[in-house]
């Protein structure tokens, strides 16, 4: 006999969406997520001296992982947007559903998004934990291109996704996703908070992360900061340090950058108004085209080519070529509803920017993005 089928608006469902840089999780129909986590998990190892057993334990959850903790590794469960460490991965789903939703497993359906380029050993994997160990009623495994056409409402268009790790151009036709016709550029959001680290380091700014800073005081702007380090720091690894820094780099970026409207033209953006930014350690200084030329990479590949990653395209060339390897019925319709998601759609002037881009690459037809 079959089981239960589920439909309808009122099934209980929870959804799960994993992200290289969050994972977000919540009651299907609702607006907005229940819970948003770092995908990034604390683990260090606890021995036991009767019987010298080594135990993993682990850190989850934005509080958890900012615990000074010593001998404390910061690591990912994601590669490429698939899930790589399932030890890890198990622990987050006992950690989302025990503390952050407080639900049972096996009394509601799940829904968990996936990237288009998933390997189907990867999905069976999953597939086979969440009915074996969870029990649940129901599972669908959606593509993430595929949710975001449909929350906004355009079962046809083309899905700019610029996450963490990568951008890619992705078709959907009818709902489906067009997986041969899938684009990708290494260059995302961690490309992008390294091109700010090492600017700062050539300019001989120093980034201090907040745990480090006891006190500060108030100097003026381009001045050397007149700071106290906090006494009797516990010697962290260099992973947790990192991803300290790296949370100062992405406030810094969703702060200071901006995209061109246009390629990028040193004297053209140097009329531009610049921003005014303080670190945690209290220096704080203007800056003004260094915010538009850091974040050009995702438009212009070349201008990256000093900091070891050689994107193949351009956000512009990734959407024409993914539409060039579509039907010629339906590029009219790709080409007219461009979906962008991911953090770096955040950025100020990505959406127009892609705008100008396609007009200028594209035949006169009608276009319109949505974000």
């Amino acid at each position: 006999m079959s089981g239960a089928v589920y439909g309808g608006d009122e099934v209980g469902a929870l959804v799960l969406d994993i992200g290289q840089n969050t994972i977000r999780a919540g009651y299907g129909g609702e607006d907005s997520p229940k819970l948003d986590i770092p995908s990034a998990v604390g683990t260090w190892t606890e021995s036991n001296n009767d019987t010298d057993d080594v135990h993993y334990k682990y850190n989850i959850g934005l509080t958890a992982i900012h615990v000074k903790k010593p001998d404390m590794e910061l690591v990912t469960l994601l590669k490429d947007g698939m899930i790589e460490n399932w030890d890890i991965f198990e622990n987050v789903l006992d950690y989302i559903y025990k503390q952050g939703l407080g639900a049972i497993p096996r009394d509601h359906p799940m829904l968990i998004t996936e990237p288009p380029w998933i390997t189907i050993p990867k999905r069976e994997q999953l597939v086979e934990m969440m009915f074996e160990k969870y029990k649940v009623p129901a599972l669908y495994l959606g593509k993430n291109a595929a949710l975001a056409a449909f929350a906004n409402g355009r079962p046809t268009c083309l899905v700019v996704d610029s996450g963490a790790t990568h951008t890619s151009a992705v078709p959907v036709h009818d709902g489906f996703v067009l997986t041969q016709a899938v684009v990708k550029s290494p260059v995302g959001g961690d490309y992008i908070s390294q091109q700010c680290r090492n600017y700062l380091e050539e300019k001989g700014i120093e980034i201090i992360p907040p745990y480090m800073v006891a006190s500060k005081e108030i100097t003026k702007p381009d001045e050397a900061p007149n700071w106290q380090k906090r006494s009797s720091l516990p010697k962290v690894t260099k992973s947790w340090h990192n991803y300290m820094i790296k949370e100062v780099m992405q406030d810094f970026q969703a702060s200071v950058l901006q995209v061109s409207d246009n390629v990028y033209d040193e004297e053209v953006v140097k009329s531009m108004p610049a921003i005014h930014y303080e670190f945690p350690n209290g220096f704080h200084k203007d800056f003004g085209v260094e915010r538009f030329k850091i974040p050009e990479p995702l438009f212009n590949p070349t201008a990256g080519a000093k900091a070891g990653i050689q994107p193949i395209l351009g956000v512009g060339p990734l959407v024409t070529t993914s539409v060039g390897m579509c039907d010629m019925d339906i590029r009219p319709a790709m080409y007219g509803n461009v979906v962008v998601t991911g953090g770096n759609s955040n950025l100020q002037g990505f959406t127009e920017r892609l705008n100008r881009d396609l007009a200028a690459k594209t035949p006169p037809i009608f276009m319109e993005t949505f974000t």
